[in-house]
């Protein structure tokens, strides 16, 4: 299993355009957090520009269709994401 990085930036008004949306990313969210393969996510602290999320799978294709199916994706509230193979070597969540 690897760990990756999705980073979304968001547009404009964000907090305001996400309001129809956000129980249906939720949604999707919690699906991934309950297959295990979504570990943590969230916005960054100030106006909401940036989300994170972490997860655990096999290969970035998981990642890939996670953010396929966001709505926040889907529907334009995402302006752009990017993913990252992130190389952890250390933590207490950590697979030994």
């Amino acid at each position: 299993m690897k760990y990756y990085i999705l980073t979304y930036t968001f547009v404009e008004n964000y907090l305001e355009k996400r309001t129809p949306y956000r129980k249906d990313h939720f949604e999707v969210a919690k699906t991934a957090v309950a297959a295990g393969s979504l570990l943590l996510g969230g916005a960054t602290e100030g106006p909401g520009e940036t989300g994170v999320l972490i997860f655990q799978v096999k290969d970035k294709s998981q990642v890939e269709t996670f953010a396929a199916q966001d709505p926040y994706v889907k529907n334009g509230i995402v302006s752009s994401w990017e993913i990252k193979e992130w190389n952890v070597v250390l933590g207490s969540m950590l697979e030994v």
